[in-house]
């Protein structure tokens, strides 16, 4: 059994792993899909504005024009000017112009985004002759070549389209062609936020399903784990209770048998013993079944009989029975506080009884029965010296048959109904139970009553 459930809850817990990447591979895929297509919609929108900058201003489409057939014309005439070629392409004087312009289309056609933007210079290659290629600048868009625009960085930005110039020359004093490239990058604040609210939806049924999924597998494995503890708990009662039957049901059975031999009924003091033996036996099979058949019961469907008694003369005339019963035990007594209570005298009685058993059952020495009176709430403490219950047992120590075990064994004898029916009492007076305990340090129950 335990093997079974042990590979359903391995089993269940591998799909739900797997659910859970799956879910995690559509979400990121969509993700992705979404990006794209956002991209491409700024794309689509953006290229009838930055198809040519001739579009924009024509003035300033001719002070560029003119100012790279002035760098290269320059080149050609002192190849030591590459190094200034790179400076004075970045540092154009229409820069300024030319991204305000750009900006305020951008504006106009974004209004609801705010758009930053960088145009970028790649290539500057000139065809002496027109054969002869001259590469003076050659890179990978990076944002220090950065020729227009207001962009500070390419890292969140995506590449909008590259433009490629051509500008020649064919006189006495130059032959040459001129090849530009250069490539706009933009940048839309917030898009992962415009993203994820076009994912909204799909976000909150893939995290609903996820949740759904894991407290549905959370909730099974409480229920498979509740139903094993309950079948092994039935189990372990069937085992004790058979075991507590059995004695008196032999020792009936034989002494039946032995009644019915002619020389014991001759024999009036044999036949006499057998007579109360089989009376106690009796007696003690009578006892088992209504102790299963009272102490079962939960505190709804018990009857109480209540009456006024004084709280310390109850307790007092408790503990004198219980001395009698266990002389090995010694009981201290710590009475605060002197009240009158309405309660049911036997049912009280048999549950203080229970939790001083108990206490004697796993191994004390010694009991501290106290009484407090705090907030119309009648405390009755006992606190014992005994072996003591672990923390991870207390939970389970007022579950109906359960019994406090070592390892796999039960130690002490009974059938795990004492300290439920104490709860169950206590419940029935509208009271509570408090339990402090400490393997090897003893335990401390503490019934509280209204008053």
């Amino acid at each position: 059994m335990k093997q079974k459930i042990n590979i359903l809850v391995s089993l269940s817990a591998i799909v739900l792993v797997a659910l859970c990447f799956m879910q995690y591979y559509l979400v990121t895929t969509t993700y992705n899909y979404k990006v794209a297509q956002f991209r491409a919609e700024v794309k689509e929108r953006l290229s009838d504005i930055t198809n040519d900058y001739s579009d924009i201003d024509s003035t300033i489409f001719h002070k560029k024009d003119f100012l790279y057939k002035e760098l290269a014309e320059n080149y050609l005439i002192d190849r030591n000017y590459r190094s200034q070629i790179k400076k004075q392409l970045l540092e154009n004087h229409f820069r300024t112009q030319l991204t305000q312009k750009l900006q305020k289309e951008f504006d106009k056609e974004f209004p609801d985004h705010s758009i930053d933007f960088a145009i970028v210079l790649n290539k500057f290659v000139i065809y002496n002759n027109v054969k002869e290629a001259d590469t003076l600048f050659a890179e990978k868009p990076f944002i220090e070549n950065k020729m227009y625009g207001n962009l500070a960085s390419l890292d969140d930005a995506f590449l909008i389209r590259n433009y490629v110039g051509t500008t020649s020359s064919n006189t006495e004093k130059s032959n040459y062609k001129l090849l530009t490239e250069d490539a706009l990058y933009v940048s839309v604040k917030n898009w992962e936020i415009i993203i994820l609210k076009r994912m909204a939806l799909l976000l909150f049924f893939a995290f609903a399903s996820i949740i759904t999924l894991i407290t549905i597998f959370i909730i099974t494995l409480k229920a498979l784990i509740k139903q094993k503890k309950i079948s092994d708990i039935k189990t372990d009662f069937i085992n004790n209770i058979t075991h507590e039957l059995k004695t008196p049901l032999t020792t009936l059975s034989v002494s039946t048998k032995i009644l019915e031999r002619k020389e014991v009924k001759e024999n009036e003091i044999i036949y006499n013993q057998l007579l109360s033996t089989i009376n106690r036996q009796n007696d003690r099979l009578q006892s088992l079944i209504d102790q299963v058949m009272s102490n079962s019961l939960g505190f709804e469907e018990i009857e109480l009989h209540k009456e006024k008694i004084k709280a310390n003369l109850f307790l007092a005339t408790i503990i004198d029975d219980f001395k009698l019963a266990h002389p090995n035990v010694e009981i201290q007594t710590d009475f605060k506080a002197e009240t009158q209570l309405t309660l049911d005298k036997f049912h009280l009685t048999t549950a203080i009884i229970n939790v001083l058993e108990n206490a004697v059952k796993y191994g004390c020495k010694t009991i501290l029965v106290s009484t407090n009176l705090t907030n119309n709430q009648f405390s009755i403490s006992i606190e014992d010296d005994g072996i003591g219950i672990a923390k991870n047992k207390q939970s389970l120590l007022f579950d109906k048959f359960y019994r406090v075990e070592q390892g796999n064994l039960h130690t002490t004898k009974g059938l795990g109904l004492g300290l439920y029916y104490v709860d169950q009492i206590i419940k029935a007076h509208k009271g509570s139970i408090n339990l402090i305990s400490d393997l090897g340090k003893g335990t401390r129950f503490t019934l509280s009553i209204p008053s």
